[in-house]
């Protein structure tokens, strides 16, 4: 049997249709004694309202849209995800809305889940993460007129509220650090070069290289995993004039590339630095221990939802909140450079 219908429940109870939404609803129309009957059989059949119907009736669905294209397999492994995801629930139970996430291979996908879920009033907002460079799914998002925020660069972003943390300034510590310690040579094995916060971390890392007259810095796109991580480490490790220090643009990587400095027999940190721009358990666990930029992800979550239920209250007014940048956390894979490699 297919789900129930509001006219499966008339034909069992013997009333019309009018009366059973009447009661369903908790509208005046009918007896207290048919509402009960009415109710009784809903319960037997296990009717659950249709979400379309309810955003027809302008009822809430209580939950909130999050949609990631990306390998289901590198999320899997990435701490920086499940934090934020701890924090997001955090914030939207605060307000009893549900979180329904879904991964997705590409953006066209998951342009399609956001048509599809509006469409079925599935959700009352949307969250995107991984903010690309002339993003097509603002458009599509504001064209759809359901209220979302942006968790990316700083805005505008269209009319959707965002919440941003300043990945340059982040990146150019991060360079200022490695710097005073002597290091001319910076690799670093960036995310996906579609992402805007990609290109605001190589943007960074290249200014630094002319303010503090820097022999070299590279910039090696992957896409996140620790396998891709691991290769661009091999690649740059076995370059004549290998850098004395990489960023990685995640935790995973950098454990990773430290896991290669190993088998390469390359000293860490006597002849390579190594700086995560992620920092979790796994970047504290490792010998060495990662030095690397630390934030509370959990918090960020958090302002993520509370941001996206003001504006599902209030969608005419999309706000624009700067968190605080990740400060940089120094271990032990970080060092003076020997002048001599």
């Amino acid at each position: 049997m297919g789900r129930p219908t509001i006219a499966d429940i008339a034909a069992k109870v013997g009333v019309s249709k009018g009366a059973v939404s009447f009661a369903l609803n908790g509208r005046p129309g009918v007896s207290k004694e048919t509402r009960a009957r009415i109710l009784k059989v809903a319960e037997e059949m296990k009717w659950r309202p249709h979400s379309a119907a309810r955003a027809l009736g302008g009822a809430r669905a209580e939950a909130a849209g999050l949609v990631i294209a990306r390998p289901a397999r590198t999320i899997g492994v990435e701490p920086f995800f499940a934090h934020l995801l701890s924090g997001l629930q955090a914030g939207l139970s605060a307000g009893a809305v549900a979180l329904h996430l879904l991964v997705v291979e590409d953006t066209a996908a998951e342009i399609e889940v956001y048509r599809r879920w509006a469409s079925e009033g599935r959700v009352d907002g949307f969250i995107l993460v991984d903010l690309q460079v002339r993003d097509p799914r603002i458009e599509v998002i504001e064209e759809l007129g359901v209220p979302a925020v942006v968790l990316g660069g700083p805005g505008p972003h269209g009319s959707l509220s965002s919440v941003w943390a300043d990945d340059r300034e982040a990146m150019l510590s991060i360079a200022d650090y490695l710097a005073a310690l002597g290091h001319t040579r910076i690799a670093h094995v960036s995310g996906l070069p579609a992402f805007r916060h990609t290109q605001r971390r190589v943007r960074a890392l290249r200014d630094s290289a002319r303010r503090l007259r820097l022999r070299e810095v590279v910039s090696v796109p992957t896409d996140f995993s620790d396998a891709q991580g691991a290769a661009a480490t091999r690649a740059l490790l076995s370059r004549k004039e290998r850098p004395t220090a990489i960023v990685y643009d995640s935790d995973v990587m950098a454990v990773a590339g430290l896991g290669v400095a190993a088998e390469m027999r390359v000293s860490v940190p006597g002849e390579l630095s190594i700086v995560a721009f992620d920092d979790s358990v796994l970047t504290q666990i490792v010998h060495p221990s990662l030095t690397a930029l630390s934030r509370d992800t959990f918090a960020l979550g958090r302002r993520v939802a509370e941001t996206l239920l003001g504006a599902i209250a209030d969608p005419a007014t999309p706000v624009n909140v700067r968190t605080p940048t990740p400060v940089l956390t120094v271990r032990e894979s970080t060092a003076a450079s020997d002048k001599s490699l």
